[in-house]
């Protein structure tokens, strides 16, 4: 792989806008960070012209893209072509995402993720199982004739991938007493999503390793006065992460603002829950033979339903700056480190340290992208 050194530029990292750094990549991981380094006569000279190099996005919430649906096809291929969709915005890792179907699908999507990360599809770093053991009260776009109550042998399938993080969505009132800390044992991230869980059931969630909300304020019990809710237990939690959809319709920006300012950026996840028209050129696709309507960076049944979104990382990051009114530096930290430090992955991804993949993207003060880079090579 080429050995780099990108220079005359800053570095987005751990929250800060460095200048004056120097960043040197070797064998496509980061070999050394520093303001005098000596560089080797032999290394690429990237100049970044004043431009702000930061890890690549990471995003752990990916339907679809460049036409394609997991759902429809969980295949090597399919995850290949939702790779090459999201990578041209920015977006160098991520999870394919299964919404809620059959558990023979589940397993189909588990073998096509174990696969392809062993075949080395660049950017492929998991599985995000989002259903099918959800309450149907708040199933949104989701196919409740597909739930399912979550019992041994269903815990024994989720947690089977071989390569890689599993990352799962379900509502903890619809799970036994000891099934979260049954999956987080076995190393899955759990998630609370498309829940009406009460406040107190999230709080014994987390003490079972609840590790964080799915696109919070959607498909989930809401904040009042004497009922505080999944969002309420979301808000003030002290640990726990909460993706968040920017694309300014699936939560209001006042609301984002909220999320931002509570959580903090290193606890804010920005996630696309993009579909197939993402990077595809079309304005819409078929869900369960559905007609889904992609306008602006929203996607909508025929009957105004949300149905995830046309969003891009690079767009969300845009959103935050201009309608929320975060910084870069924040900004970028809610599409790299927050993710990858939520998954478990912060010395690899996310995050400009020694030995972290050579991911990155450069971007201007104003959140335009200007070139990507995965696993030291330039794209």
């Amino acid at each position: 792989m080429n050995a780099i050194a990108f220079h005359n530029g800053c570095l987005a990292s751990g929250g800060q806008i460095l200048t004056g750094q120097t960043l040197l990549v070797s064998g496509g991981k980061i070999e050394a960070i520093g303001a005098d380094l000596a560089i080797p006569a032999d290394y690429e000279l990237v100049d970044l012209k004043g431009d702000v190099l930061a890890p690549g996005f990471f995003d752990i919430q990916v339907n679809g893209g460049g036409g394609a649906l997991f759902n429809d096809a969980p295949t090597v291929e399919t995850i290949a072509t939702l790779a090459k969709a999201h990578v041209r915005f920015g977006t160098t890792s991520l999870l394919p995402t299964l919404i809620s179907d059959d558990l023979d699908k589940v397993a189909q999507a588990i073998d096509a993720v174990d696969t392809a990360i062993a075949a080395g599809v660049p950017g492929i770093v998991g599985i995000h199982l989002e259903g099918p053991f959800l309450n149907a009260s708040r199933k949104g776009v989701h196919d409740a004739s597909k739930f399912k109550v979550l019992d041994p042998a269903a815990i024994e399938l989720l947690t089977r991938l071989k390569h890689g993080k599993t990352l799962i969505t379900l509502a903890p009132e619809t799970a036994s007493a000891g099934a979260i800390a049954d999956l987080v044992g076995r190393g899955a991230v759990v998630f609370a999503g498309h829940t009406e869980a009460s406040y107190e059931q999230i709080v014994a969630a987390e003490v079972e390793g609840l590790r964080g909300f799915t696109h919070i304020f959607n498909a989930m019990s809401q904040l009042s006065s004497r009922a505080p809710g999944v969002v309420g237990a979301a808000l003030s939690s002290r640990y726990a992460y909460s993706g968040l959809i920017a694309d300014q319709v699936h939560v209001h920006p006042a609301n984002m603002a909220l999320v931002a300012r509570l959580l903090g950026p290193q606890r804010t996840i920005l996630v696309s829950d993009a579909m197939p028209t993402l990077g595809s050129g079309q304005d819409w696709f078929e869900l369960k033979g559905e007609k889904i309507i992609a306008r602006g960076l929203t996607c909508y049944t025929p009957d105004g339903v949300l149905a995830g979104s046309n969003l891009s990382m690079l767009d969300a990051v845009g959103v935050m700056m201009r309608s929320v009114g975060v910084s870069l530096a924040d900004a970028l930290t809610m599409a790299t480190y927050a993710p990858a430090d939520a998954m478990g992955l912060q010395d690899r991804l996310g995050h400009l340290v020694v030995g972290a993949r050579a991911d990155f993207v450069q971007v201007d003060a104003h959140a335009n992208l200007v070139q990507v880079w995965q696993n030291g090579r330039r794209l």
